[in-house]
């Protein structure tokens, strides 16, 4: 498995805000217009999934696998060429605020490694941009 970790974010927000908006991906309709759609389009989802078509992949759906109230969600990708985990760390920084990590763990085959690193590299750190944005109220 090769792993992949956005940057540590600070989010001006209490960790259980952060939590509560993020556990439940219907919120995530607020954020739909920042994806890149030459990256990905096609977005559905409901509470506990989200499925998104991934250029040039095709449709892969990440289901919500776990929840650890306020620290933890973790994702399982169904539909990947390859098995693919994500899950988002939020940890308490102050009562107004909170740092917020990323990880990817994909079983990439060595051969395509190369050409699919830089781009998860690259999406992971967009993800997180595109989450430190949201407005967590």
């Amino acid at each position: 498995m090769t792993k992949f970790e956005s940057s540590v974010r600070q989010i001006d927000a209490p960790q259980q805000k952060i939590y509560d908006t993020l556990s439940n991906l219907e919120n995530l309709e607020k954020i739909r217009d920042r994806i890149p759609e030459d990256k990905a389009d096609d977005f559905s989802f409901d509470n506990d999934s989200i499925s998104v078509r991934v250029n040039p992949v095709g449709m892969v759906k990440f289901k919500i696998i776990e929840r650890e109230e306020p620290k933890t969600i973790k994702f399982e990708a169904e539909g990947s060429p390859v098995p693919v985990n994500f899950w988002i760390q939020i940890l308490p920084v102050e009562e107004t605020t909170a740092k917020m990590k990323l990880t990817i763990k994909a079983d990439i085959p060595f051969f395509m490694k190369g050409m699919v690193q830089k781009p998860l590299e690259q999406g992971i750190e967009k993800i997180a941009d595109i989450l430190q944005m949201i407005k967590y109220e």
